[in-house]
C-alpha cells in the first residue's frame, strides 16, 4: 500500500504465509510503479518480512525497511484497517467454492473496486487511484 494515496501497488495471494509471498507481491508493486530508492518500506515483524532474502532484496532496491514496535499493532494501522475492509466489504464467508473463484474476488475487489472507484474519507473522498496519479504527477 502506497500510504500517501492508500492505493494498493503489489498483492498476492497464497494459502500460507511466506516470505515467498511477500517477495512476488513486492516484485510486483516496484515493476508496475515508479518508487524512488529513498522509499520507506514498512511492515510488522513477521517472519516473512524478517527473511534474509526479502530484507536483501529491499537493500539491493535501495529501500529502508520500518518495522512494527514488538506487539504494536497500531504501527501497521492503514494495512490492518485494509485487510480488515477486504474481508467486510467481500464478505468472505467460504462462498467462493475454489482458490480461482477466490483469486478472481480479491483481484475484481482490489484492481477494479478499491483502487479505481472506493471513495475514503481520509482522502477527502477521492479513489485512491486518483489521489496516488495527482501526486505522481505534481
Amino acid at each position: 500500500m502506497d500510504l500517501f494515496s492508500r492505493r494498493i501497488l503489489g498483492w498476492e495471494l497464497r494459502e500460507y504465509l511466506s516470505k515467498e509471498l511477500v517477495i512476488e507481491a513486492f516484485k510486483k508493486a516496484v515493476t508496475q510503479f515508479e518508487i524512488t530508492a529513498d522509499t520507506i518500506f514498512h511492515s510488522d515483524r513477521g517472519v516473512q518480512f524478517t527473511a534474509e532474502e526479502f530484507r536483501a532484496l529491499l537493500e539491493e532496491l535501495g529501500f529502508q525497511q520500518s518495522m512494527s514496535g514488538k506487539g504494536n499493532c497500531y504501527d501497521n494501522a492503514p494495512m490492518e484497517s485494509f485487510f480488515h475492509t477486504l474481508k467486510n466489504e467481500l464478505a468472505m464467508s467460504g462462498k467462493y467454492d475454489s482458490k480461482y473463484r477466490t483469486r478472481i474476488a480479491i483481484f475484481e475487489y482490489i484492481e477494479l473496486y478499491y483502487n479505481k472507484r472506493r471513495l475514503h474519507s481520509s482522502l477527502k473522498y477521492k479513489t485512491p487511484d486518483e489521489v496516488y496519479c495527482v501526486n505522481k504527477f505534481v
